[in-house]
């Protein structure tokens, strides 16, 4: 299918591009500034240099879910986040928290007794560096002070940040720090989420045509536009689908400004009237991703498909932990966390969708014999808030709790005589992250085969790369799963087909036998 930008999206495009395109002109040297001249011995001190002019930066990041890990769910007001969530990949944070809070745009979460009030805990420099600052796994949302070995016992040693010289460098948001967290979350680079990955950094046109370096080089921020630090667009806040026309670029509105149809409209397509009416139509049940991306992981970089955690804690001939590497050098088996299968290129599956999920939390009781699904997607094909989405489903294995029939998150990361990565011992791991959760555990557990769903909204194609008609329009074609609309080539009554080239055959003989006869009393008549 084609797709082109609508005459009533020029508009709103064009401001998009000279936003984005006049936002890289800074007006300020922050070389220059006394307050960055350094030197400063942490990341705390880096911050209290900045509120000294952005004096209202901490309290606006402050009451975002990039600090808070946390976000009440509108369909039923549960609790949901980070901060508590289940996922397939490295499972929870609690306990792990110097370990995973390396995402976390602030500094020394590493337990409970974190301060999220404190202003300068705010770490700016973790999306506004533009080059030579990274938050290290295991030191709690803070950078390198000093030289330092790392990963512990690797026989590698970081340098200390030059806080200084990041501070005067500060730029806006990029593709290479959003991606420092959302490339890289689940434990590696393109792990969770199978459309975003480090290939983006540098996209060619045919990866994605919003991110090419030689198209419209979008940075995150030009659809994800902030406002005081808020940033729209989230997989456990969807839109699911907005069947309006675009937006202006700054126009004020309580619609999603992340959507496909913010820029481009809910009737992009201009080709010849019937053909862009018929795929126009197809709007109102898929979603544009639908149609746009036809398979993901595919610049390069593997994403993960599937876990199982109870095969970890293997040792090698000699008693230590070791990896398995596929042909490409990709880590297959790790004795830290058991066995992965891999993807690249990969077709979606799709199911219907309207924005709502529910997910199964450390309380939910669970039924171990069935695959658990971590996340539940809803809609229907007569909701007219659902369409049909492209999505990654994600297959686990992951401990629960015999008894109580809940799923466990295992202490792993942070290194004491309880972690599973540094004594690969189970029963303490999950007694330690049952005590951490607050959960009950009855020293029992086993492993439960789980499912998650990731929606596919990055790695767009160019519009002659989108997905060919006869993909779908096909018994055994992409829609093949997906019930409650009839899909001409894939649907119709065996019945009905068989009366019909009844009917065909019918006419075709009566057409036959019609010239037949007219033959026959033309040459009577003679």
């Amino acid at each position: 299918m084609e797709t082109m930008i609508g005459r009533g999206v020029a508009c709103a495009l064009g401001v998009a591009l000279w936003m984005a395109g006049s936002a890289l002109a800074a007006t300020a040297d922050h070389g220059k500034f006394k307050e960055l001249q350094g030197p400063f011995a942490s990341g705390e001190d880096v911050t209290r240099a900045c509120l000294s002019c952005h004096t209202e930066a901490a309290r606006q990041v402050m009451a975002t879910r990039h600090w808070t890990w946390e976000y009440e769910n509108p369909a039923d007001g549960s609790k949901l986040g980070k901060k508590t969530m289940l996922n397939g990949f490295c499972i929870g944070d609690k306990s792990n928290e110097a370990f995973c809070q390396s995402c976390h745009v602030g500094y020394g979460w590493k337990d409970d007794s974190f301060d999220f009030s404190a202003e300068e805990k705010v770490d700016c420099l973790a999306c506004h560096n533009t080059g030579g600052y990274k938050k290290l796994s295991g030191l709690a949302g803070h950078p390198a002070y000093e030289r330092m070995e790392w990963p512990p016992g690797s026989g590698k040693f970081v340098e200390a940040t030059d806080l200084a010289r990041v501070a005067q460098h500060v730029g806006h948001t990029s593709r290479e720090t959003c991606g420092t967290c959302h490339y890289y979350g689940g434990g590696g680079d393109g792990v969770k989420h199978g459309d975003l990955d480090s290939s983006l950094n540098a996209a060619p046109r045919e990866l994605d045509v919003h991110m090419a370096q030689d198209g419209l080089n979008f940075a995150c921020s030009d659809c994800h536009q902030a406002e005081e630090h808020k940033v729209p667009g989230s997989r456990i806040a969807m839109t699911a689908a907005d069947p309006h026309g675009p937006l202006v670029r700054g126009q004020k509105s309580e619609r999603n400004p992340a959507t496909c149809q913010s820029c481009h409209g809910d009737k992009p397509h201009e080709e010849s009237l019937l053909h862009a009416g018929r795929l126009n139509a197809h709007t109102d049940t898929l979603a544009c991703q639908a149609c746009h991306i036809p398979s993901f992981a595919r610049g390069g970089v593997p994403t993960k498909m599937g876990w199982d955690w109870s095969t970890a804690g293997r040792m090698d001939q000699n008693g230590k932990p070791f990896q398995k590497k596929d042909d490409k050098g990709h880590v297959i088996y790790d004795s830290k966390k058991g066995d992965f299968v891999l993807g690249e290129n990969v077709v979606p599956d799709y199911l219907w969708f309207n924005g709502k999920v529910t997910y199964t939390t450390i309380d939910t009781r669970i039924d171990p014999s069935a695959e658990v699904a971590i996340n539940t997607f809803h809609g229907g094909p007569d909701d007219p808030d659902a369409r049909i989405w492209p999505v990654k489903i994600f297959h686990g294995k992951q401990p629960y709790d015999v008894e109580h029939r809940t799923l466990l998150v295992p202490h792993t990361a942070t290194p004491d005589d309880t972690a599973f990565w540094y004594n690969f011992d189970w029963p303490k791991a999950l007694a330690a992250g049952a005590a951490a959760t607050g959960q009950p555990y009855s020293g029992k557990f086993d492993f439960a085969a789980t499912r998650m769903i990731w929606p596919i909204t990055h790695m767009v194609a160019p519009k002659e790369r989108a997905v060919a008609c006869h993909e779908c329009h096909s018994r055994d074609g992409r829609l093949a799963g997906v019930e409650g609309i009839y899909v001409p080539g894939r649907d119709g009554l065996p019945l009905l087909r068989t009366a019909g080239w009844l009917a065909a055959l019918a006419a075709l003989a009566g057409v036959l036998i019609h010239g037949a006869l007219r033959i026959l009393t033309h040459y009577r008549g003679k």
